[in-house]
């Protein structure tokens, strides 16, 4: 018996954990000092009164035996498809309900996914990135190569043609820098896909935090991207479902290679990995998509905006370069003086009680960066953003 030698070669501690574990031991060193925490991407708060109300009734579905639900399909209940291919079609995307899979979130299929590709694919990320893409990749042994994201190209790396991949990841809005890609950006995207036979795996999880025209919010909007793109997105940040966990996984049917159907191919995978989501998280998840739902869930949205509001005018008052701040969650800014991601994370902890995310933990080209996420109640955000003012105003 051996065990997968790939974990070797990633990080012991995963990020965040390391984030959490040095918070951690400062609170316990200093009981006295109030810790706020704008690192990981959590929400706080609840989940919408629409939605409560389907979990409570689908709960009761689940007490009289007339309406009791075992195993569900493996793709989602149809009710679910059918208010996700509503939704799309809201914005001008018009998919068929068999194309979408309900998942238990967007990390477990990004991570999933590749069970469907051949481990001779060389994968396409851009650096910084969100750990999960890597990783996952590391841990099958595939061949990485890294698209440059940086201050001079504003984290929104464009192709190169003299790079050959199989399989790319793009994050849009991206987690961690915030930065947008717009529809046009994307076309050259689907144009470089298309070009080489490969695949993106486009993350669309922040896609409810874009309000400029322009901007897109779904790899279909660009034309031809059926026939080379998968999308991900999660009810998580969109909706409030971290702790109840439901996502969902587009797979058009046209996307097809040497006879295989990628959208048959995730099918026959799902069967027989996955038993699927809960019929109650389905009816949770469903209510989103209702009339009431959206209101509701766009005033959350709302308080999570106002937020990254706070923080981005903090950083123009401060004269500190970021990206991020608006139609993302995330502000994604320069370390001040040169510092270091985990020399400011430790400088703003100890002289701010601020938690943030070291931005080298994302990739080499994240060092000397930091990223803040406006998921905090309104009232930490608020204090948090004073005492990083203060902190700079003094100095």
């Amino acid at each position: 018996m051996n065990f997968n030698s790939n974990f070797k070669n990633i990080a012991e501690s995963y990020l965040f954990a390391e984030v959490a574990d040095r918070a951690a031991k400062y609170s316990a060193a200093h009981p006295e000092k109030k810790v706020l925490k704008l690192g990981i991407g959590d929400v706080t708060l609840p989940l919408a009164p629409a939605v409560i109300a389907a979990l409570h009734n689908a709960v009761d579905d689940m007490s009289r035996k007339e309406t009791f639900k075992g195993y569900g399909p493996y793709e989602g209940y149809g009710f679910l498809r059918d208010g996700i291919k509503d939704y799309y079609a809201r914005m001008g995307v018009h998919l068929n309900a068999d194309e979408i899979f309900v998942s238990d979130g967007a990390k477990s299929d990004l991570g999933n996914i590749l069970d469907i590709f051949s481990k001779d694919n060389t994968v396409l990320v851009p650096d910084p990135v969100y750990p999960v893409y890597v990783d996952t990749n590391v841990m099958a042994g595939r061949k990485i190569i890294y698209a440059n994201a940086t201050e001079s190209n504003g984290f929104l790396p464009m192709p190169d043609y003299k790079i050959k991949a199989d399989v790319i990841y793009i994050c849009s809005p991206n987690n961690p820098t915030g930065a947008a890609y717009s529809v046009e950006q994307l076309k050259e995207w689907v144009k470089y896909a298309q070009e080489n036979g490969a695949v993106i795996l486009y993350d669309a999880a922040y896609e409810s935090f874009i309000t400029d025209s322009g901007l897109a919010r779904s790899v279909y909007q660009v034309e031809g991207a059926e026939n080379c793109a998968i999308e991900f997105c999660s009810f998580s940040k969109t909706a409030g479902f971290t702790g109840t966990r439901c996502g969902y996984t587009v797979i058009p049917r046209a996307l097809k290679k040497d006879g295989y159907s990628a959208n048959k191919l995730w099918f026959r995978r799902q069967a027989t990995k996955f038993n699927g989501v809960p019929y109650i998280i389905q009816r949770g998840a469903a209510a989103v998509f209702t009339e009431e739902g959206q209101k509701q869930i766009k005033a959350n949205l709302a308080v999570y905006q106002r937020n990254a509001a706070y923080i981005a005018s903090c950083m123009d008052g401060l004269g500190i370069w970021y990206t991020g701040g608006k139609n993302s969650p995330y502000i994604w800014l320069k370390c001040p003086d040169g510092m270091g991601s985990w020399e400011f994370f430790d400088y703003l902890l100890n002289n701010a009680q601020v938690v943030g995310t070291p931005g080298a933990g994302f990739g080499d080209n994240g060092e000397g960066f930091f990223r803040l996420t406006a998921f905090g109640s309104e009232e930490t955000t608020k204090e948090a953003v004073a005492r990083i003012n203060n902190l700079y105003k003094k100095g």
